[in-house]
């Protein structure tokens, strides 16, 4: 069984982007499983307390990273970036510097946004952020969805066909982008 590990940037608890992940959920294929992690009660990033040890809810989100195969990020986007929510989960993950669980790992981005230019900008924000500690983004499929209220109906559930098509192609690619992950990461020790 692959297992996809889901982040939301938000949380809201009508958050548009957890939502998307649930829709997510609803197109794995067969053998593929989302869990989603809810990143509330992970604390702001500092060094001092990281150099005394990981407070238990990042040690629990490092657990998730590294037991996953994959992550699938949503992410909102406020004053044409990703959420502090998001940025500060990516920092403590980007930890230690050079052996940080984001290392080799596949990540496929998306988001919702009620906003008309959906979260391309935010989007990039989170694929700068996951370069530096060695994550393997997913150059796939664009998920940038604008005017969620459009997209959801009011239990927000996905109802935008071509949304879905959408998320089920980004699915596919980072899916099929894990083998190629493993690969590289035999190569890598072999050196």
């Amino acid at each position: 069984m692959t297992r996809i590990l889901g982040i939301s940037g938000s949380l809201r608890e009508r958050s548009y982007n957890t939502a998307l992940l649930r829709a997510a959920a609803g197109l794995m294929p067969p053998d593929v499983e989302l869990e989603v992690f809810d990143l509330s009660a992970i604390p702001l990033y500092n060094d001092d307390v990281e150099a005394v040890g990981d407070p238990e809810p990042v040690a629990r989100l490092r657990a998730a990273v590294a037991d996953a195969d994959a992550l699938l990020i949503a992410t909102p986007e406020y004053n044409r970036g990703t959420s502090g929510v998001l940025k500060n989960a990516i920092d403590w993950l980007s930890r230690p510097a050079l052996a940080s669980v984001l290392r080799w790992k596949p990540v496929a981005i998306m988001g919702a946004s009620s906003g008309r230019g959906g979260t391309r900008r935010a989007q990039q924000q989170v694929r700068d952020a996951l370069d530096f500690p060695g994550a393997v983004v997913v150059d796939a499929t664009e998920v940038a969805i604008p005017v969620a209220w459009e997209r959801f109906d009011p239990d927000l559930q996905l109802t935008d066909e071509v949304a879905g098509a959408a998320v089920t192609q980004l699915i596919e690619e980072l899916v099929h982008s894990i083998p190629a992950r493993a690969q590289a990461e035999a190569v890598l020790m072999e050196a």
